[in-house]
């Protein structure tokens, strides 16, 4: 009888643990469906480390439990633990050039040091800089222009010694890169000049025709670019600064387009237009202009479905959709062309297309800070006279930055 009363009392100290640990780990569950509800997945990882202490802590308790002599008490479960939430790394590190064109600034080095170390100017110098370069993506056109200008002004004398002729490579680059249309057209910035001449001086007509027309960016370029996600990393950046954004859902192709538009919509605070799959894209930004205007949206942001530059059906839709954007009271101030930077020198066939299709004003180069040589933002600007008004150097919501050439070419050397 004795022995069975003991037996009682070991299993009630083995199981009560057992309820505790078990309750632990409902509560742990809880936790994380708290921590993560309504976050936007793009761009976001909530963060298991609050979850694994609390598991270990159960477990400790348990066999603390298991091991305690009979008629021991248990001990009493930890205290719950809150679990904290990780900021991205975007939020800790603002995204620059300097720290995130590592691997670009790599590939660089050991050529340009070879040619610093060797104290004069001689064939294998020009060697090493062609060499550099055109690994780096700048491209074969590009390389020349630049190596034969630096070919001449050592020959003048203008410069003398190898140190003197890699600071006036990089005065080159810079120079190259620098144009004069390199910024956005931000809402409003166009509107300004163009009524100026079509009304006269004095502001009522320039506030009137306002009232009347909303800016639209287009976003064009083949698959796989990342042209819904810059949509939306730009929604955000112009949200933030004040300016009424409304999203143009108009890639219908694809089935989850809509919805990761729509989810950057909910985070950039931003009106959005969607249609049916695989409806008419043309149609989506029309209405998305309409209701702007009607709403007093500032800008309407349109995304467009991924598509190949070789494919002539695909390539006159896109004109068709630039063409009814473009109408009253639309009036289309940016085309960006989307590229992945990683691309490199296959970039430029799609950028040709693209710009005789839809008058590209601009270029948006994305993924520049993961194994991009950093040298197609070179050829770009020279090939094609298309300025690089944005780079993408990370995943986080503001690591799309304005293109500084200076910074750039600085942080690759």
């Amino acid at each position: 009888m004795v022995a069975a009363a003991s037996d009682v009392v070991i299993g009630l100290a083995v199981a009560v643990p057992v309820l505790v640990v078990g309750g632990g780990v409902a509560v742990v569950m809880r936790l994380r469906g708290r921590g993560t509800k309504g976050r936007v997945p793009t761009g976001e990882v909530a963060s298991d480390a609050a979850t694994d202490i609390e598991l270990s802590r159960g477990a400790e308790a348990t066999k603390a439990a298991t091991e305690a002599p009979p008629g021991t008490a248990p001990q009493a479960a930890p205290p719950e633990v809150q679990p904290t939430e990780v900021e991205p790394v975007s939020a800790r590190e603002p995204a620059s050039y300097q720290s995130r064109l590592g691997k670009a600034r790599g590939l660089l080095a050991g050529y340009l040091g070879a040619v610093r170390s060797k104290g004069k100017i001689d064939a294998a110098t020009w060697d090493d800089l062609e060499e550099a370069l055109i690994r780096a993506d700048v491209g074969v056109a590009a390389t020349g222009a630049l190596l034969a200008d630096l070919r001449a002004r050592v020959k003048s004398s203008e410069i003398a010694g190898p140190d003197v002729l890699v600071d006036a490579l990089k005065g080159d680059l810079v120079a190259m890169l620098s144009t004069a249309h390199a910024g956005l057209t931000l809402p409003g910035t166009v509107r300004a000049a163009d009524h100026a001449g079509e009304t006269g001086a004095g502001t009522e007509g320039h506030d009137q025709a306002d009232s009347r027309s909303v800016d639209v960016w287009l976003f064009v370029g083949v698959n796989g670019v990342g042209k819904t996600t810059t949509v939306g990393k730009v929604a955000n950046r112009l949200s933030a600064s004040g300016t009424k954004v409304m999203l143009a859902a108009g890639d219908t192709f694809r089935a989850a387009a809509g919805e990761q538009l729509s989810m950057w919509a909910s985070r950039a605070d931003a009106d959005i237009v969607r249609g049916s799959e695989g409806g008419d894209p043309s149609s989506v930004v029309f209405d998305a202009v309409q209701r702007a205007a009607s709403k007093g949206h500032d800008v309407v942001l349109a995304d467009t479905a991924g598509r190949l530059h070789n494919k002539v059906n695909l390539i006159e839709e896109l004109k068709k959709i630039r063409r009814i954007a473009d109408r009253p009271p639309g009036r289309v101030v940016e085309v960006l062309l989307v590229l992945d930077a990683t691309t490199g020198q296959n970039g430029l066939a799609q950028a040709k297309v693209f710009l005789e299709a839809v008058d590209v004003s601009g270029v948006v180069l994305t993924k520049l800070d993961g194994t991009a040589k950093g040298g197609i933002v070179v050829a770009i600007q020279r090939e094609l006279g298309l300025p690089v008004k944005l780079v993408g150097l990370g995943e986080g919501v503001d690591d799309l930055i304005d293109f500084d050439a200076a910074a750039f070419v600085d942080a690759l050397f």
